[in-house]
């Protein structure tokens, strides 16, 4: 057994006694997914409140928190298997709150970048949050159509990852390539998602009036 194994089977035995804890208070796991949002809105205040002298400190301490609010979006769903409590709902749920974590998590760089004046990365934060919006948007429209769209490889957890290093690490300025890594890799993503869902909708028979006539009316 090796020690990269043995690290493994010690989260996994972590994790589920922290599961198991959980579980016994019957906490609904809605409840977990909002405290991971309302944990991800602590990281970015301190996104937002950094600037040129403390930027460092304040982005560990940005770092800290969302690793503390990956365990809420590690849990919720298997709180939710342990007692039973899996719904349609909280599925749906579970994805609005993951859009507003990603978004929040942004605006606080936004906020950042702004502050000391750096224009260009404001451009970029923006555009990292739009495509990662899309990312998802993509997926959720195309399994709408055909079942299925787990293609390209920026979803969220990578996401979260990238985002987590450049903060943990922006000592060394790492959050800027890590930005400009989510640039290309979700802005590909989503050029694949739109690319495999076109390849399977071309034998498919165009809408009716009946099914199109709300995707027209809706701006939701």
């Amino acid at each position: 057994m090796t020690w990269t194994s043995t690290f493994g089977r010690g989260c996994g035995w972590l994790l589920d006694r922290v599961v198991h804890g959980l579980a016994l208070t019957r906490i609904s796991p809605n409840v977990l997914t909002f405290l991971g949002l309302v944990i991800n809105i602590v990281a970015a205040f301190f996104f937002g409140h950094a600037n040129a002298t403390n930027a460092g400190r304040m982005f560990f301490y940005a770092g800290l928190v969302i690793f503390g609010a990956g365990l809420f979006d590690m849990v919720d769903g298997r709180v939710a298997r342990r007692n039973n409590q899996v719904t349609v709902f909280g599925s749906f749920f579970d994805s609005v709150i993951d859009r507003y974590s990603d978004v929040v998590l942004f605006f606080g760089l936004l906020v950042y970048y702004g502050r000391i004046n750096r224009f260009r990365y404001v451009v970029l934060v923006a555009f990292v949050m739009v495509t990662s919006l899309m990312v998802s948007y993509t997926r959720a429209r195309a399994e709408a159509l055909i079942g299925q769209c787990k293609v390209g490889f920026m979803e969220r957890p990578e996401r979260i990852v990238l985002i987590l290093i450049g903060a943990l690490f922006n000592h060394w300025h790492v959050m800027a390539p890590a930005l400009w890594v989510l640039a290309v890799l979700s802005t590909i993503t989503v050029i694949h998602r739109v690319t495999y869902t076109y390849q399977n909708t071309k034998h498919l028979a165009p809408l009716g009036p009946s099914r199109s006539e709300p995707r027209r009316t809706s701006v939701g």
